[in-house]
């Protein structure tokens, strides 16, 4: 009898506390999966360069499903630096990191794979992308915070798009 009231408040204590539950995502571990740096025109764009560098910044989420509850998720940057119109350096990162998602609603899980483990993972990819640059002989550059919600719904609504468009094509037959 002792038993099962001891099993019974641990079972409430679990559902009263989220934490004791689990939490609904955690970092397995985290790694530089690829990195690129070129610096195209050598040491002219060094000793040449008389304006500081603009760019652009590509980014991409990847999702690699493993064994349930773990998934990896990889963040992909891209930077080309020109100036003068020419092409400075170009950088390509891939900093990945391997997840645990907890107990969790299947409504939360989309958002916390492409908007929670890239917002983790970005601080570390962004300082090894300036230790690049930096290492490359050009002035560090760290690149602006991104906001992967306004990316996730972006891309949800292309989603959608493509999903409507799908059950329109077919639902209209094409007529010969």
């Amino acid at each position: 009898m002792a038993e099962n009231d001891k099993n019974t408040s641990a079972d409430q204590g679990a559902a009263g506390n989220p934490q004791a539950a689990g939490f609904p995502l955690t970092v397995v571990t985290q790694y530089l999966k690829d990195l690129s740096f070129e610096n195209p025109a050598g040491p002219e764009a060094l000793v040449n360069l008389k304006e500081v560098p603009t760019g652009t910044v590509r980014v991409d989420v990847r999702v690699q499903p493993r064994t349930p509850p773990e998934i990896e998720i990889i963040l992909f940057l891209a930077l080309e630096a020109k100036a003068e119109g020419k092409s400075v350096y170009v950088v390509e990162c891939e900093y990945g990191g391997l997840f645990r998602l907890g107990r969790v609603t299947q409504d939360v899980v989309l958002p916390l794979i492409m908007i929670e483990a890239p917002r983790l993972l970005f601080p570390f990819a962004r300082q090894v992308i300036a230790n690049a640059i930096s290492a490359g002989g050009f002035p560090p550059l760290l690149i602006n915070p991104i906001d992967f919600a306004a990316l996730y719904r972006d891309k949800r609504e292309e989603l959608v798009k493509q999903a409507e468009a799908t059950k329109g094509a077919a639902g209209n037959p094409a007529v010969n």
